[in-house]
């Protein structure tokens, strides 16, 4: 079962089934599977710089954020053992949040010439990655 809160002001038109089918083809492909939790938020630049701010401690605004809540290392070994990791007590994988700037999803969807929708999804996909441990250089 996957449980997906989506948290976006409604002057933001996100479409929230391309959110989760995104959400659950990431967890289909790395075969994370089980009870799920996972929150997403769309916020704006304001909130955005905010956050960018007080948890990576740089300037201006991003496009996504990850909170993951828990350490990538307790991923990574329960992976390699073929178990779901993570798990609470109540049997419920919580991975964590992905914060989402609508602005700069609408901005980077134009410079690619695709949807914001689109455009939002991908963020939601990179998101993902992070949550479960992932990460580029």
């Amino acid at each position: 079962m996957l449980n997906i809160l989506i948290v976006s002001s409604s002057r933001y038109p996100i479409k929230r089934k391309q959110i989760k089918e995104t959400i659950q083809k990431v967890l289909n492909t790395l075969k994370v599977t089980g009870f799920i939790e996972v929150e997403i938020s769309i916020v704006g630049d304001r909130k955005m710089t905010q956050l960018h701010q007080k948890y990576m401690h740089e300037e201006g605004t991003t496009d996504v954020l990850s909170f993951p809540l828990h350490d990538n290392y307790i991923f990574t070994k329960a992976k390699q053992k073929n178990e779901s990791g993570f798990v609470d007590p109540d049997g419920i994988l919580r991975l964590g949040s992905i914060v989402i700037s609508y602005p700069v999803a609408q901005k980077q969807a134009n410079e690619h010439n695709i949807t914001t929708n689109e455009e939002v999804a991908r963020l939601v996909e990179h998101g993902m990655l992070h949550l479960l441990g992932i990460h580029h250089e």
